[in-house]
């Protein structure tokens, strides 16, 4: 039995500019972090008591005796890439799927992460996103970028760099009181609402050339915020500021970044007191996050007490494997 845990991940600055259309042409760059709310798998080989050779649990439970009748694609399609049989799956998470932390894509590097394992070979951080990449974008065909992967492969608070070359993982260098204090310093709120971030991207249309313009200064921004996090004589606040000032840009980009219910929100936690903030995600719905000073934070949460305050801290560590109790599969003769 294996089980695994991987995280999600809080995307500041640079969403979008890591679409394969955008990035090859223009070059691109996210910061991000993971943050310590996780996805778990737990896979083993089904016993051969049964009608059915796979079993996945999930909102659904599914069991059925031929691959090619797994509904889930992503499950379907990794159990194909890796010729997996007689399957057990469980699937369980923290928070909700389709809420713009990258839960789709830290529940690809996982399975892959279990899988692997199950196997009894190792796969390192970067072949996880790699491939994760492919079963996503490829194999499974949704639209979207490449950096949710990377981040629930790798782990940590992040400047991910993108160019016709493919990408490179580089930690920010910030001091712990900083980092610490920014973490103090933001705040995440559910507003209830979850979307397929596929259909966001669709429906925005992020690699059309008219978008061009606006990402570009939405990649500028990541030099901008990295230096605030690096530089010791920089306003920590600056960092809430270009939130806000991306969160604008990112708004011009669709009609489907935001609602006007989640609109209303973010004005209401401007006027409570919060420097900056975005909703986290392609857009639509899920989590939204504020920057906040300590003595301004009471009433960002009361302006926003409607919502679920969802408390969290930063992480390290990416994907890894928890529990490992190797076993003996012997394949079915056919």
């Amino acid at each position: 039995m294996i089980i695994t845990k991987t995280p999600f991940r809080m995307s500041f600055f640079g969403g979008g500019t890591d679409m394969e259309e955008f990035f090859r042409e223009n070059g691109g760059a996210v910061l991000s972090t993971t943050f310590n709310k996780y996805c778990y798998v737990n896979v083993r080989h089904l016993p051969r008591f049964f009608d059915y050779s796979t079993e996945l649990s999930y909102s659904k439970i599914e069991r059925v005796t031929n691959i090619e009748d797994i509904r889930h694609p992503l499950v379907r399609n990794a159990m194909k890439l890796l010729d997996m049989h007689e399957i057990r799956l469980t699937y369980e998470a923290d928070l909700p799927a389709r809420s713009g932390l990258g839960t789709s894509s830290s529940f690809a590097v996982g399975l892959l992460n279990a899988f692997y394992a199950l196997k009894g070979k190792y796969a390192d951080k970067k072949k996880l996103a790699d491939e994760a990449i492919y079963l996503e974008r490829v194999l499974c065909g949704e639209a979207g970028g490449w950096q949710d992967q990377i981040a629930a492969s790798y782990g940590g608070f992040n400047r991910i760099n993108f160019s016709p070359d493919g990408y490179e993982v580089l930690p920010v260098i910030i001091s712990p009181e900083k980092k610490k204090q920014l973490n103090q310093n933001m705040m995440m709120f559910f507003t209830g609402f979850t979307r397929f971030s596929s259909d966001v991207q669709k429906m925005n249309g992020l690699n059309k050339k008219d978008k061009t313009a606006q990402l570009r200064e939405i990649l500028a921004l990541v030099d901008e915020a990295e230096k605030v996090l690096t530089d010791k004589a920089a306003d920590l606040n600056d960092f809430g500021k270009l939130l806000d000032y991306t969160w604008k840009l990112k708004r011009q980009i669709g009609t489907a970044v935001s609602t006007d219910s989640i609109d209303c929100l973010y004005a209401e936690g401007i006027r409570a007191g919060a420097t900056g903030g975005k909703l986290l995600g392609a857009g639509g719905g899920g989590f939204l996050v504020f920057y906040a000073e300590p003595e301004r934070q009471k009433a960002v949460r009361q302006a926003m007490k409607d919502l679920m305050y969802v408390p969290f801290e930063f992480e390290n560590g990416g994907t890894r494997v928890i529990h490992y109790t190797p076993e003996t599969y012997i394949p079915q003769e056919s």
